[in-house]
């Protein structure tokens, strides 16, 4: 199949959250199963061109009075077209704001590179079969198609996917930027993009598109709810036969212990001798005292109310009078901030903390902690409780979204690769973790627990092939 993939970041050229890895990771997967993808997403300022071997193609689209130049990169077999356009891209370090405040011209910038995606086809030769479209910031171009686009020959044969990555993060703007985007007022509609008086972006995609997409099964079924529908849920059940849940997946290769070159030794699930090298080795560089028999608790990523930080921040008290080192790596709230440095402050030998983000060590922390925690108030699919199987971490997470759909909580026999829990409260939080610690100390049952987790397969290969199926089955609708 050829496949038109639209993205607002796309790893390794930009990359804010999981919708960079995803675009970068599928795309590959899939061009590497015999398929021809073009992926378009933008050139931020922040784009190294060199670094990225980034080729300018002489080619140019232009869409309602603006133009981009197209350069050219590839991930993987798949290529990648980027678009040069300084005022909306270039002239921006980073894709959606700056100094915590969003631009005040992202409904442009991405209303042009809906459009501007679009454009790419016919300057390149290029018709694709499906045209898969990421989250609110390429929403658009699922209605574009069946409209501004509906000459272009490919587009009456074109199926269009679009996925939610998040449905917290939706593109609303208020209602007079519907023309400065260069939409007619008949989509000002509920039945199309008008959400409570304001144009939602996202409602193109879930009205528009032919499937819909999420990032794992069960998150599928919770956006269909009014508590985690985000006020889209009677959108989305309207839908719901269209809806489907596919499981993200990981990068295999550079989340391998086997080959890692941030760890201090490599290990595997059959010589697991090597995390006890990595674990004495993060405790030293995280400043804390090198004992290998008190588990080491670790939190990877952002310091923020959906990570369930308000959870942990409560329960701190409980969770310091247990046997255990707790490690925390990531930034957000300041107050969150402060209450995990003031904790490390008053006890050294029991916390410690490094407020922003290093790749290196959060790769050492996935090796070399003990237990993973993701308590969670929601998480549409997760990507550091499947890090932590493969790294023999056992996870600890709140049973939503996709951590309900990738761990498997332990009988307390033979099976499991984790702990969960439901209530989201911190007394439900600190008895998983409490469970997990008096297993911890039964060397048998733990070294199963982590055995199981590595042996799960949570490579794109899964979810490429759950895509391709979806693909082929619209492709064969009339």
């Amino acid at each position: 199949m050829r496949i038109l993939f639209v993205a607002s970041e796309v790893a390794p050229f930009s990359k804010t959250g999981g919708l960079g890895d995803v675009a970068g990771a599928l795309p590959a997967a899939l061009a590497a199963r015999g398929h021809e993808l073009v992926v378009v997403t933008p050139r931020y300022g922040s784009v190294d061109r060199e670094k990225h071997g980034l080729e300018p193609s002489g080619l140019s689209v232009r869409a309602r009075g603006e133009s981009a130049a197209l350069l050219s990169g590839r991930v993987g077999q798949a290529r990648v077209t980027l678009l040069e356009h300084e005022r909306f891209y270039g002239s921006r370090g980073s894709p959606y704001q700056e100094h915590g405040r969003d631009y005040p011209d992202n409904a442009q910038r991405f209303a042009f590179l809906s459009r501007a995606a679009l454009e790419v086809p016919r300057v390149i030769g290029f018709e694709p079969d499906i045209v898969h479209l990421h989250d609110w910031q390429a929403a658009l171009a699922a209605w574009m198609t069946r409209h501004e686009y509906a000459h272009e020959a490919w587009t009456q044969r074109s199926r269009i996917v679009y996925t939610i990555h998040n449905l917290a993060y939706q593109g609303v703007f208020p209602k007079d930027v519907t023309p400065a985007v260069g939409l007619p007022w008949d989509v000002f509609r509920y039945e199309a993009m008008e959400f409570y008086d304001r144009l939602n972006f996202m409602k193109a995609g879930l009205v528009f598109a032919d499937a819909i997409t999420t990032v794992s099964p069960n998150y599928a079924r919770e956006i269909l709810t009014p508590e985690h529908g985000c006020s889209l849920d009677a959108v989305l059940r309207h839908r719901a036969r269209d809806l489907t849940g596919i499981l993200n997946g990981i990068d295999d290769v550079e989340w391998d212990p086997s080959r890692d070159p941030h760890l201090a030794a490599s290990y595997s699930r059959t010589d697991l001798s090597g995390k006890a090298a990595c674990k004495a080795a993060l405790q030293r560089e995280l400043g804390l005292p090198v004992r290998r028999e008190v588990p080491v608790v670790a939190m990877v990523g952002r310091l923020a109310e959906q990570k369930g930080v308000d959870l942990v921040a409560a329960a701190l008290p409980e969770v310091l009078r247990m046997e255990a080192q707790l490690a925390v790596l990531g930034s957000g709230r300041h107050d969150y901030e402060e209450i995990f440095q003031r904790a490390a402050r008053a006890h050294p030998d029991r916390v410690a903390v490094r407020v922003g983000f290093d790749e290196g060590l959060a790769h050492r922390i996935e090796a070399g902690a003990d237990v993973f925690l993701m308590p969670s108030r929601f998480e549409p699919c997760g990507l550091n409780q499947m890090y932590s199987l493969r790294y023999g971490t056992v996870p600890v997470v709140r049973a939503v979204g996709g951590l309900e759909d990738s761990v498997e909580d332990f009988d307390g026999l033979r099976s499991g690769t984790g702990f969960k829990f439901r209530d989201y409260h911190p007394a439900a939080m600190v008895t998983a973790v409490r469970r997990a610690l008096d297993v911890y100390r039964d060397a048998p049952a733990w070294r199963g627990l982590v055995e199981r987790g590595m042996a799960e397969d949570n490579s794109w290969r899964h979810s490429a092939e759950r895509y391709e199926r979806l693909f082929e089955s619209l492709r064969a609708r009339e």
